[in-house]
């Protein structure tokens, strides 16, 4: 009686935000800073009791109570008195971090701070991962609905994080009948600080396309996210199946992108662009797996109906967010989600007049990289 109780009243007896105690970790930096910045100078009425900040050491916030803690270790329970949800953001998503120290992080801290939320009795937890787990592939419906079944993954890259993540999610709604969970899913992230596959791809000379397929593109700007992070806090929305996607309304085709961009593409058949990509990887010269690729050529456009049917929109539509994403560009330039020095940069650039020519460019980077590394 106790669980069917808890699993509906997000639905039909909205929390009172007035009376809460909202708690964040990873609240130093990145999204978890701007939902606490959010939690604690709140626009309008809606507004927490407290707000705790969680993570490894203090930052210059105001409004906020702190509780110094690593989300990874155990201890963590002691620190989770009191709160009624607990926003989980401390997660690594660095290109540069090695993927099995990355994946190991990832799901130690999510298991931990699942684990010790029920221990101590918080009864909501909210975690983040991505769309990543929808797939993308040719034949995606645009868009897919947010209850969409989720890609089972276990490549050592982001989308197995991901898709690691939110089997703890499911085991943990069964193990723990009073304990909800949330699983908050963002369309790509773009933001001013943001080093990401997708930063790095429209970093490059031109646009990877792959032959015969059009590509339809949907972004979520890190503001919206946290906003989005909040508004599931505060209103108890939990979606369908305990799944909420957050992304700008609609989707930009490949032209239109590239017509805001100011760049132009280049398309090769898709076994040449996956089994480069796969043998860049293999070999350490790119971070970007083969499966992450196909989100930068094919559709993972999803229908945010949770929030929306909730009152809740982006503040960012897709084309302010794209040009959030080239505003944010540091000059820097890469090629399969690799940063490239000035030598490869005149080498790619060269090759990216054509198809042929691209991958002949590709290679004479890779051959530039490993002369570099051997000297």
């Amino acid at each position: 009686m106790n669980t069917e109780s808890s699993q509906v009243r997000p639905e039909h007896s909205p929390p009172d935000p007035a009376g809460m105690v909202v708690a964040v970790t990873g609240a130093a930096s990145g999204v978890g800073r701007l939902l606490v910045q959010r939690l604690a100078t709140p626009e309008g009425s809606v507004a927490a009791r407290e707000v705790v900040a969680i993570d490894e050491e203090f930052a210059d916030l105001r409004g906020v109570t702190w509780r110094i803690a690593d989300v990874s270790d155990p201890g963590l329970v002691s620190r989770l008195g009191g709160i009624d949800v607990l926003v989980h953001t401390a997660d690594d998503r660095s290109l540069d971090s090695k993927p099995s120290e990355r994946r190991a992080h990832n799901v130690r801290a999510a298991q931990t701070v699942l684990t010790a939320a029920a221990a101590s009795g918080v009864p909501r937890v909210i975690l983040v991962t991505s769309t990543m787990v929808y797939g993308a592939v040719p034949d995606n419906p645009v868009p897919l609905p947010e209850n969409a079944t989720r890609v089972s993954d276990n490549s050592e890259g982001l989308m197995g994080d991901f898709a690691e993540v939110e089997e703890l999610a499911e085991r943990a709604r069964r193990a723990h009948p009073g304990l909800s969970v949330t699983v908050v899913r963002p369309a790509p992230l773009v933001g001013p600080d943001l080093d990401t596959l997708l930063s790095r791809h429209f970093s490059a000379p031109r646009l990877l396309t792959v032959k015969g397929h059009e590509q339809r593109w949907q972004f979520c700007h890190e503001d919206d996210l946290a906003s989005a992070l909040a508004y599931c806090a505060l209103h108890g929305v939990t979606g369908t199946d305990g799944v909420v996607a957050v992304a700008s309304e609609g989707s930009l085709s490949q032209g239109e992108v590239e017509e805001i961009a100011g760049m132009k593409h280049f398309e090769v058949p898709a076994n040449l662009a996956f089994g480069a990509v796969r043998r860049l990887h293999q070999a350490r010269i790119t971070p970007a797996a083969a499966g992450e690729i196909k989100f930068l050529v094919y559709p993972c456009v999803v229908d945010c109906s949770a929030l929306r049917d909730a009152g809740w929109k982006p503040g960012h539509d897709n084309e302010s967010a794209l040009i959030a994403l080239l505003e944010s560009k540091t000059g820097k330039h890469a090629i399969a989600g690799r940063s490239l020095g000035r030598k490869e940069v005149t080498i790619t650039a060269a090759g990216a007049a054509g198809a042929a020519a691209a991958a002949i460019g590709t290679a004479a980077a890779i051959r530039h990289l490993r002369k570099r590394g051997r000297s």
